[in-house]
């Protein structure tokens, strides 16, 4: 449970940083921002190697943000998990499985040749998603107002990850209906 609560934690980071900018230095955000992030590696004992990675990510990032102070660098968080993302994914691809195919084999392991292709190609959409997405969120940051950031990063961002995740899903019930 308490899993699962620092993981709604990091979903809202964007309205926490919104919220809570005004009461409070951007250090302080940051250093919250690491409590949650240390906590949540330490309590996801199965997700340590690409968990590991991005846990590592938001760490760097939290010393960086403390050490800057602005609120600049409050708003790159979305952009450089964007970026890990786009690099996790990317990184499938060249040493396989793909991630796509890593999730489907849990719900399948005999996945066909077709199911097989069929993530590789999804792997290489959410790929070019967030390259889109971080340069997205590169922009609201940069050149955004803070409500902007806000409502991209914090609402908009996460409509168009459910939006991509249903289509995908859609779609691989048409090809394994297909297929038998």
């Amino acid at each position: 449970m308490f899993r699962l609560l620092l993981g709604l934690v990091l979903l809202l980071y964007p309205l926490a940083v919104y919220l809570g900018i005004g009461a409070l230095a951007p250090w302080k955000i940051s250093l919250a921002l690491l409590v949650v992030l240390v906590a949540r590696f330490f309590l996801s004992p199965s997700d340590k190697q690409w968990g590991g990675v991005l846990i590592g990510f938001g760490v760097l990032y939290c010393v960086f943000a403390i050490w800057q102070n602005s609120e600049l660098s409050l708003r790159l968080y979305p952009v450089g998990v964007n970026a890990c993302f786009f690099l996790l994914f990317s990184l499938s691809l060249i040493f396989p499985p793909p991630i796509i195919e890593r999730l489907a084999r849990l719900q399948d392991p005999n996945l066909s040749a077709q199911g097989v292709s069929h993530t590789r190609k999804v792997t290489q959409v959410w790929c070019v998603f967030f390259i889109i997405n971080g340069s997205i969120a590169a922009g609201t940051a940069l050149w955004g107002s803070f409500f902007w950031w806000g409502l991209y990063n914090g609402l908009i961002s996460y409509l168009l990850i459910g939006l991509l995740m249903g289509t995908e899903y859609l779609i691989r019930i048409r090809l394994q209906a297909r297929e038998q």
